[in-house]
């Protein structure tokens, strides 16, 4: 009631017929749902008391939504360092989405080829918030801050060799960033971050 949106269920550690049963709890009292880190598994389960429930591979989210209006708002934009970082940036989006945010995508523009992001300056420009996922050294979002007026949510993945230590360093760079408008999310949240961006998306057109 204080969100304006349901509680999220967080299926790692929870077997699929502990997810099963936290869903069927939930539709009782809200005509939304979402799931993340789903199994198919858990899907699968869900699945047979929801078969409207819609299950995201690449995002590992499972999204039920039984509203029959739906007003959605743009602004959102999810930028994306590579493919190695989509399930991050797509748990976003499913995310964000969900919480009726028109997503615009910009995938695999991290800054080994800078070009790529400089071609995507229109898209960049007019969000009213941006995502910026990266794992390695994580410094898409540094880059972004410096090019746009919007707030930038930057995640950092797990995604690199050893002494990316598992997404810190990526974090680390990205909490030391020089670009001003720049907040930080735990690593591969996804979910955090477009939670984050739905919100301040919402605040601007209240």
């Amino acid at each position: 009631m204080r969100k304006g949106f349901p509680e999220v269920i967080f299926g790692d550690g929870k077997s699929p017929e502990q997810i099963r049963s936290i869903v069927e709890a939930l539709l009782k009292r809200s005509d939304r749902v979402l799931v993340t880190r789903a199994s198919p598994e858990a899907y699968a389960a869900v699945r047979d008391g929801a078969s409207d429930a819609r299950f995201d591979e690449t995002a590992r989210t499972i999204a039920i939504d039984r509203r029959k209006q739906r007003k959605t708002r743009p602004g959102v934009l999810v930028v994306c360092a590579g493919t190695a970082d989509l399930p991050v940036a797509c748990e976003a989006v499913v995310t964000a989405e969900l919480m009726d945010c028109d997503v615009e995508r910009v995938y695999d523009v991290g800054v080994a080829g800078i070009h790529r992001l400089l071609d995507q300056l229109p898209a960049l420009q007019r969000a009213r918030v941006i995502i910026a996922v990266a794992g390695m050294e994580g410094a898409l979002p540094s880059v972004v801050g410096g090019l746009v007026k919007a707030p930038v949510i930057a995640v950092p993945t797990s995604v690199g060799y050893g002494a990316s230590f598992g997404g810190l360093a990526a974090m680390l760079a990205m909490m030391n960033s020089c670009a001003p408008g720049i907040g930080v999310v735990n690593i591969d949240n996804g979910f955090g971050a477009g939670y984050l961006a739905a919100t301040i998306n919402q605040i601007h057109d209240e």
